[in-house]
């Protein structure tokens, strides 16, 4: 089979990779990090991430995310469109020791219900997240 897409690839991307090079995702996100800091990483209407905007959003999302008291590889839902909220997101929940399972935005409603309600999606993930999210909008109550 011809690989067409190889005739796209920038100068000096290789057409094969080894991935026994790195041991796991987040090894290969935290290099990304590092080595391309200054360099774009995601752009979505005229907004643009860099790859250490990514890198400290997701340090602070993931460590949120563990202090909600999840465990390591707790599975954590992610529904979101193609924003550049998302790979912020799936870089957080990766680097904290998650599990991402992703939920399709456009979903009609008992889809993501069936999906969420798996009983390998441990019930901590879910609940901890959304009672954090009532406590944070919840409103102040005056003195």
């Amino acid at each position: 089979m011809e690989k067409i897409w190889l005739k796209q690839y920038p100068q000096g991307v290789p057409a094969e990779i080894n991935p026994d090079s790195y041991s796991s995702l987040v090894q290969v996100l935290e290099e990304s990090f590092k080595t391309y800091a200054s360099r774009k990483a995601f752009i979505s209407m005229d907004k643009a991430l860099t790859y250490a905007d990514v890198d400290t959003h997701s340090q602070a999302l993931g460590a949120y995310l563990q202090s909600l008291g999840l465990k390591k590889g707790d599975r954590v839902a992610v529904m979101m469109p193609n924003v550049l909220q998302y790979p912020v997101a799936i870089a957080a929940i990766l680097r904290a020791g998650f599990t991402v399972v992703n939920v399709n935005p456009l979903y009609t409603p008992r889809e993501p219900e069936h999906q969420l309600n798996d009983p390998v999606l441990p019930p901590s993930s879910s609940s901890k997240i959304s009672q954090a999210r009532s406590r944070r909008s919840a409103p102040k109550r005056r003195a």
